[in-house]
């Protein structure tokens, strides 16, 4: 019997891991229960926390071969990066950031892998000017290479509820209704149009 369940890796930091929300789920759950593709499929969160696009970028793709396998006999393998911002606290260079993931698109095109990414929402901590450029940056990557990105940062910035959450938990990473907000925006900015599906899926 041939496995045709697409199978959609997810890497990144504490934020695809949804740590601080109270229901465990996440961004990436709530996205997933939303999804609906039959037969389901396998989505798998490759997360370690407080991680540098540098430290991704040399991990993942032996991460994510081991759980791709060979090549589905219909579709493609799916690939999302959500990325957060250690690189500002690590000290890593603008110029740096932008390679980093200039590296990890190229390699996935070249693996003919599908990819998606969702940039940086705020944080309570560190120069929002910082966080705000690090997100453009990786919005004009992504959009060079003409692979979807997720907007977080600008929308959630003054956002009362978003804003809420920081304050109620470490200032780093939201609670329930924090990932609420970017499974929405994930779901509004191209999601079930780059799996294929409708986008009345919504």
């Amino acid at each position: 019997m041939v496995d045709r369940a697409q199978r959609i890796c997810v890497i990144g930091d504490e934020l695809v891991a949804g740590t601080g929300d109270p229901k465990g789920l996440g961004w990436v759950g709530r996205v997933t229960a939303r999804t609906p593709l039959e037969p389901s499929p396998y989505v798998m969160t490759l997360a370690v926390p407080q991680e540098t696009t540098t430290a991704l970028s040399g991990r993942w793709e032996a991460e994510t071969a081991i759980r791709f396998g060979p090549p589905p006999p219909d579709g493609s393998h799916h690939l999302v990066i959500g990325l957060g911002h250690a690189d500002l606290a690590a000290g890593v260079s603008l110029a740096r950031s932008r390679l980093n993931l200039a590296n990890i698109l190229d390699v996935a095109e070249s693996r003919r892998l599908s990819t998606f990414v969702v940039g940086p929402p705020p944080t309570a901590h560190g120069e929002p000017d910082r966080q705000a450029e690090l997100s453009a940056a990786f919005a004009d990557v992504a959009g060079r290479r003409r692979v979807p990105y997720v907007e977080t940062y600008a929308p959630l910035a003054q956002h009362d509820q978003w804003l809420a959450d920081l304050a109620s938990g470490d200032g780093q990473t939201p609670g329930q209704a924090g990932y609420g907000l970017m499974a929405w925006l994930v779901l509004h900015t191209g999601w079930h149009r780059w799996l294929g599906l409708p986008e009345d899926a919504v």
